[in-house]
């Protein structure tokens, strides 16, 4: 029971970014391995971000909703000349710039910014939010990357969170 009332609770904080045509393009662009795209990766890096912040009293639903924009940085890293090293500090700023049309609060600014927080030291977070965010994206990666999505019961998440009447997307992981 908990669990689909955290559902339903976290589609009310994306419902009205995750429909937008952007966001939707996120699920045509690989993320980290074959299979999970970066809308998927997104949703994932979202909802960690909405559960740590609500448990600990934060505003869960910037951390929602930046966590779901953080790398809106709508290209495909494969075929673009930029290097490796200098993608992982420009995404945050192209990111930013792509998601400053839903109106984004300091915090989400924040949130979106400095996501890459330790690896861009220069960028500490300056929310509490924003920290929590950097670090459930790290263990969004850290999940796709040893293919333990399976662990964290993200195929049964994303089952019943399609199957939610606010929210009918289709997810392949």
């Amino acid at each position: 029971m908990r669990q689909k009332q955290n559902h339903m609770e976290f589609s009310l904080c994306i419902e009205e970014l995750i429909f937008h045509p952007d966001v939707q393009s996120m699920s045509a662009i690989s993320k980290h391995v074959n299979g999970v795209s970066c809308l998927d990766h997104s949703i994932f890096v979202s909802y960690i971000s909405f559960l740590l912040c609500r448990r600990f009293k934060l505003d869960y639903t910037a951390a929602a909703r930046g966590g779901l924009l953080h790398d809106l940085y709508l290209c495909d890293w494969i075929t673009t000349r930029i290097k490796p090293w200098k993608r992982l500090h420009i995404h945050p700023e192209m990111a930013l710039k792509n998601a400053c049309i839903f109106g984004l609060s300091a915090l989400e600014e924040d949130i979106i910014l400095k996501h890459m927080w330790p690896i861009s030291i220069l960028r500490m977070p300056r929310y509490r939010e924003s920290a929590i965010v950097s670090l459930a994206d790290k263990i969004s990666t850290i999940a796709e990357l040893l293919r333990i999505y399976k662990l964290f019961h993200m195929d049964e998440w994303l089952v019943a969170f399609n199957n939610q009447p606010q929210l009918e997307m289709s997810y392949s992981i």
